[in-house]
């Protein structure tokens, strides 16, 4: 059992790892196209960024190898895969039920990690960016990636969701992590500064975060942000 666990866990790091290095590449050449020389002189930082980010990997690939070991094996997570389980209107609601869990998760222990004791000893590595690039989505202290990596895996345990919608949190999460750090906004204007654009976290608002640390802290949804007074509006970096 042990060693099934072991293995699962290694292929699940690998593909976390593929994950971050296929997105943040792909969003790191389309920068390049878009903004050329936006990166040049960030290369030793880039580095650092990626040795970090791989670090993160293989901690986000050990709760995520036990959770694929339970599911496959013993179906012991809430995760399904017959369409028929549960009424198609609960697909939605599920994937949004995910986002705001992980949202709230993310926003108050990203707060917690802005306290002076736990930035000096796990933060600073990610605020280390500056500016952030495409491949600082993943790049974290070891303590801050376990904070990061056990929210969907104990969310399988509690709540019903389809595989598809599964794939589908994760794509999200992987998508908001790389092009909120990217340095630059690639959504229209029109939708960022649109009534819908008020309640959503592109990186006009996460780059704000980085240039001011105390506030912007939400991970998708600036409802929290709002909610609590640190919402404090876009990036003037990225006015256009």
């Amino acid at each position: 059992m042990l060693w099934a666990i072991l293995l699962s866990a290694l292929a699940m790091t690998a593909i976390v790892a593929l994950r971050y290095l296929a997105s943040s590449g792909l969003f790191a050449w389309a920068t390049e196209r878009v903004r050329p020389g936006l990166y040049a002189s960030l290369k030793p930082q880039i580095r650092r960024e990626i040795g970090w980010s791989l670090l993160s990997a293989a901690i986000y690939g050990v709760p995520a190898g036990v959770v694929a070991w339970g599911w496959q094996q013993h179906g012991w997570t809430r995760i399904y895969m017959d369409w028929a389980e549960y009424p198609l209107w609960y697909l939605p609601l599920s994937l949004l039920l995910y986002l705001f869990a992980h949202d709230t998760w993310f926003y108050w222990t990203h707060r917690l990690m802005h306290r002076p004791r736990w930035f000096r000893l796990a933060h600073a590595v990610h605020h280390d960016s500056r500016p952030p690039t495409a491949w600082a989505a993943m790049s974290f202290h070891p303590i801050e990636a376990v904070t990061g990596a056990i929210v969907i895996p104990l969310l399988v345990f509690l709540v019903p969701i389809h595989v598809a919608m599964l794939g589908t949190v994760l794509a999200i999460m992987t998508v908001m992590g790389v092009t909120n750090h990217m340095g630059w906004e690639m959504f229209p204007r029109a939708l960022v500064h649109s009534r819908l654009g008020g309640w959503l976290i592109t990186a006009s608002h996460h780059q704000r975060h980085h240039e001011h640390y105390l506030c912007n802290y939400g991970l998708y949804f600036r409802f929290w942000d709002r909610l609590c007074g640190t919402d404090r509006g876009l990036s003037d970096a990225f006015a256009r």
